[in-house]
């Protein structure tokens, strides 16, 4: 196989490689901030359950 040949191949599973790390991307801030909302929400709602059963 040339050199060239193969700094093509190089090239070219480069290329691939970046559209596959781009795809795994983390998620954004944003839905990170929703759920860490909805878990906290969801606590909240547990801790008013659990007074209301030790009122009664």
């Amino acid at each position: 196989m040339m050199i060239a040949e193969m700094n093509r191949l190089e090239q070219a599973a480069r290329v691939s490689m970046s559209v596959f790390q781009d795809a795994e991307a983390p998620p954004s801030p944003r839905s990170f901030h929703l759920s860490l909302r909805l878990g906290a929400v969801a606590l909240g709602a547990a801790l008013v359950l659990a007074a209301a059963w030790q009122l009664t």
